[in-house]
């Protein structure tokens, strides 16, 4: 039994004993009241009468008296039973609150593990199985840093109430965490679709936009199913099973749900090692700077460097940013890794001839960060490195995030000398509005359609129209992921055009870049095919 119910049960009680000595006392009271009262009541009525000389005054007083005890014994009784029934509304209050999510009203975690395991045993001795269903909000904490955390609640009631009427009778619901919601729901065990179909509505539920605080907000969630079929199997570990499944179904785009399978504990696993290995790496120095070249296609000179962040882990090698960069957004460690590459980078440039550059990628979530201006300039001030010779690179993805808030950053870091160039470009949505309303120094087009431009038309298209487009503005224009020669002679026909890519050299640290900075580079292809590489 626990505490708590041990605790009323005492109080309990406690309050039956009040309850029956008051009782007693207005019931002794009473019994004496009728014993006096057929004691004097004769005489008083003589004395009123002539006819005696009246009750004795002890009895009278005794009666008085006896009066006075029961007023006061009734009062003092009707206060212990309110006392009483406010004591036991409290109690219940708050194991109410003790067993519910103040926001949502949903079970908290530990009642939604009790209930679940009941709803387990009852289901497996009516040969029915149970799934419990994990619901994480996709990005929930970038409704937060916008929108403020008041938002951020009214959005989680929202979900909460779409939650609950996409549900079928029967259901157990429950808030795990900030963003975090659990559902148990009783199936036949042959009969899986009937839960593929109450998360499929989930997904759909929650992924239609909110209007709150005068705003419109989209989030979508992932989902991940565990199922139990016997006694054996806990809510703790259907919850556990479930989160990895959740976390499965993030890495394969979120806004979607999955079954667990037992290969994604490996997963999970592994994904533990990564976080661990991110933690422990950023203070000893793990992360390191690597360096692509970025070359005039017209005049092949080179103009600067690509810094490409690499994890050289004692553990797993030499990781690439795509394995460990949405790791390190995740977990809250992408600022320190990414100020700790940046410095290096920093202090390596400024061995290199003063008219190169050196180009860095910007997470979206420094984006967000309204000092990163600030951390950025007091960087460069350590290192004594000169602004103009650092451009930034913001991914198109960020300009639909909070287009005011990049602007100002944006507009910040350009008054200070810093070039700015829009990443990805042709991956989102950016119109030529934007390009205008923000003062980017640089286009760089993607390298999925670099490297595809010769095989795809449309590919071709959008790389003809980007160069045009940045001719058009008077803004310079980087080709990305040029790998072979054909597409290199086909990007030099648009003139004025920087490149970079594996035709140039793959990605290598500070220390072996002495063959670009010392002497004219070479290409990695045929010696009959390279283009010469000069140095600025």
């Amino acid at each position: 039994m626990h505490a708590a119910s041990i605790l009323s049960s005492r109080r309990d009680t406690e309050g039956s004993e009040v309850d029956i000595v008051a009782f007693g006392i207005v019931t002794a009271a009473i019994i004496l009241f009728v014993a006096t009262g057929s004691e004097i009541g004769p005489a008083v009525v003589n004395s009123l009468a002539g006819q005696g000389p009246g009750p004795d005054h002890f009895l009278l007083n005794a009666f008085l008296l006896n009066i006075a005890i029961i007023i006061f014994g009734w009062s003092r009784y009707r206060e212990l039973c309110d006392e009483i029934m406010l004591r036991r509304a409290a109690e219940r209050e708050a194991r109410r609150l003790a067993e519910t999510d103040s926001l949502t009203g949903f079970h908290n975690r530990r009642s939604f593990n009790l209930s679940v395991d009941a709803l387990i045993d009852r289901s497996a001795t009516a040969g029915r199985a149970v799934a419990v269903l994990m619901i994480d909000l996709d990005n929930f904490k970038q409704v937060n840093d916008y929108n403020g955390h008041a938002t951020g609640d009214r959005l989680l009631v929202e979900c909460a109430r779409r939650i609950t009427a996409a549900l079928p009778e029967g259901t157990i619901v429950g808030r795990i965490g900030g963003d975090e919601f659990a559902v148990a729901v009783p199936f036949e065990p042959r009969h899986s679709e009937t839960v593929d179909s109450i998360a499929a509505a989930l997904v759909q539920a929650i992924a239609e936009g909110s209007r709150i605080s005068n705003a419109t907000i989209d989030v979508t969630a992932s989902i991940g199913l565990a199922r139990a079929e016997s006694r054996t199997t806990s809510s703790p570990a259907l919850l556990e099973m479930a989160d990895v499944a959740m976390y499965h179904a993030k890495r394969q785009g979120r806004n979607q749900f999955s079954w667990f399978e037992p290969q994604m504990a490996h997963e999970m696993r592994f994904r533990a090692d990564l976080e661990a290995g991110i933690r422990q790496g950023i203070p000893r120095g793990e992360f390191v700077p690597f360096y692509e070249q970025q070359v005039d296609l017209e005049t092949g000179e080179l103009t600067g460097f690509e810094m490409l962040a690499r994890w050289d882990s004692p553990q797993f090698g030499i990781v690439a940013p795509d394995i460990f960069i949405p790791v390190a957004e995740e977990i809250g460690a992408i600022t320190e890794l990414s100020r700790s590459v940046i410095a290096q980078a920093l202090e390596d440039a400024k061995l290199w001839d003063p008219k190169l550059t050196l180009a860095v990628n910007i997470s979206p979530i420094q984006l967000r960060d309204p000092w990163f201006a600030q951390k950025l300039l007091r960087m460069l001030v350590e290192a004594n490195f000169p602004p103009q010779r650092l451009e930034i690179e913001i991914t198109e993805s960020c300009l639909h995030q909070n287009l005011g808030q990049v602007r100002t950053l944006v507009t910040s870091l350009k008054n200070q000398g810093i070039r700015i160039s829009l990443d990805d470009f042709g991956t989102g949505y950016s119109s030529i509005g934007q390009l205008k309303q923000l003062p980017f120094d640089r286009i760089k087009i993607d390298r999925s359609f670099v490297s595809s431009m010769l095989d795809d038309e449309d590919s071709a298209a959008i790389v003809r129209a980007v160069a045009t487009l940045g001719e058009g503005l008077h803004m310079p224009v980087t080709a990305e992921g040029i790998e072979t020669q054909a597409v290199l002679d086909h990007l030099r026909q648009y003139g004025g055009i920087t490149g970079q890519g594996y035709l140039y050299g793959r990605p290598r640290p500070a220390a072996e870049l002495g063959e670009w900075l010392g002497e004219e580079p070479k290409t990695e292809v045929a010696p009959d095919d390279t283009p010469e590489v000069k140095r600025a």
